[in-house]
């Protein structure tokens, strides 16, 4: 990890640099705001008392990294204002090197959850985008039970109401040997998302329920299950995410013409399929999936 300290006190400036190198980061030295921004680095030590020297140009350049700024004394120039162009925090001078490690670590590690939840809510978006449901969430009242034939219609339903209503959501399953210590050890206010229910014999579906009675959840089957607890239907209607049904020949070659019909050329599409182009078009007017020009 690199660090660049910009800092006109050059005793206080090498104490810094020499402490952080003990720990083995790479350091750089600079009094010049302009040279100091001209720099790349995960890190800046960032001294507001430079006279002469904006420091706002390297703070708006470099507002994505970990800005610190290193002050004599808290005020609105010193702290407030940096803050609000993108500094990420200030430590008062002189300081401990452990608590500047320490600051720096925290913004390190909130990067990395910062990126890791933006690829997420990416993956999640993406798996979603095709999926829709004929619910209004804002009649959605926990706890319930869904029965669907397509998990991930009841998936994207419940993500929905998670992050609509703010809630910290876990997601449990019969497939983590430890399930019913996960229920025990979620916080009352969190939303537990127990999937796969029908997969659990009936004794232990009535000890997951008792267990469930002390937190906020939603509970997703296949099949019907009797509970005193409102349960929502989420039915799809294509039978390719049915998991009750084996999918015919015809709903498959259905499915298949509707999603890439405009991927493939006709000759190629119909290869595929096992099938002539005069059997294609005849399956097209059959299920009325025209190929729009």
């Amino acid at each position: 990890m690199k660090i660049v300290i910009i800092e006109n006190e050059v005793y206080l400036a090498q104490s810094i640099a020499s402490k952080l190198m003990e720990k083995n980061f790479e350091v750089e030295l600079f009094s010049s705001v302009k040279e100091a921004s001209e720099r790349e680095a995960d890190v800046y030590l960032l001294s507001t008392n430079l006279q002469g020297q904006s420091i706002n140009s390297l703070i708006e350049k470099h507002k994505e990294k970990i800005i610190i700024l290193m002050v004599n004394y808290i005020n609105n120039d010193t702290v407030s204002e940096p803050i609000k162009l993108g500094a990420k925090d200030y430590i008062v001078k002189p300081f401990m090197i452990e608590e500047l490690l320490r600051k720096i670590e925290h913004f390190r590690e909130f990067q990395a959850l910062k990126k890791e939840n933006r690829l997420c809510q990416d993956y999640i978006k993406n798996i979603f985008s095709n999926i829709e449901y004929n619910y209004d969430i804002d009649k959605l009242q926990t706890p319930c039970i869904i029965t669907t034939n397509y998990l991930r219609l009841a998936d994207k339903m419940v993500f929905d109401f998670a992050y609509k209503n703010s809630l910290l959501l876990t997601m449990i399953s019969p497939k983590e040997k430890n399930y019913k210590d996960l229920i025990t050890k979620q916080a009352s206010n969190n939303l537990i998302y127990f999937t796969d229910f029908d997969k659990l014999k009936k004794r232990d579906q009535e000890e997951v329920l008792m267990l469930l009675k002390a937190h906020n959840f939603i509970i997703t089957t296949s099949s019907d299950i009797e509970s005193e607890y409102k349960n929502i239907k989420l039915i799809s209607e294509d039978k390719l995410y049915s998991q009750n049904e084996i999918l015919t020949i015809d709903d498959y070659v259905k499915f298949v013409i509707n999603n890439f019909q405009y991927q493939f050329p006709d000759t190629e599409l119909s290869k595929k399929l096992g099938i002539s182009r005069k059997s294609l078009w005849e399956k097209r007017k059959k299920y009325d999936l025209y190929k729009k020009k």
